[in-house]
């Protein structure tokens, strides 16, 4: 059974940092990609960063280029996001998704942590 567990979720100041983790099982990530998603109250979810199962190389959204890093533990089935310099308007929920490389639409995904910037 394919599950996606997310935790390191808080509430944090302005300019601090926190990692999310997100746990794989049921599948290894060798064959999976895996991608960070968020939402806002009110908005729309988007995607934040991702990783290639293939080669590990990633992608960042604008918004977050440059002070977020996505990686991952391939033998603790684990995929990280290291948020730095956090900015109130990264409040959302964070999700960890995963699809197989050859598919365009994430199928599993966890069910989030909260995350808040606030002072």
């Amino acid at each position: 059974q394919v599950q996606l567990v997310e935790s390191g979720g808080g509430l944090v100041q302005p300019g601090g940092s926190l990692r999310l983790s997100c746990a794989a099982s049921g599948f290894t990530l060798d064959y999976y990609d895996i991608g960070w998603f968020r939402q806002a109250p009110g908005k729309e979810r988007e995607g934040v960063s991702c990783i290639s199962s293939s080669d590990g190389s990633t992608f960042y959204a604008d918004s977050v280029k440059g002070r977020f890093t996505i990686s991952r533990d391939i033998p603790k089935n684990t995929v990280y996001l290291q948020m730095d310099s956090l900015k109130p308007e990264d409040t959302a929920v964070y999700y960890c998704a995963a699809k197989r490389a050859s598919q365009r639409e994430y199928d599993y995904w966890g069910q989030g942590t909260q995350v808040t910037v606030a002072s």
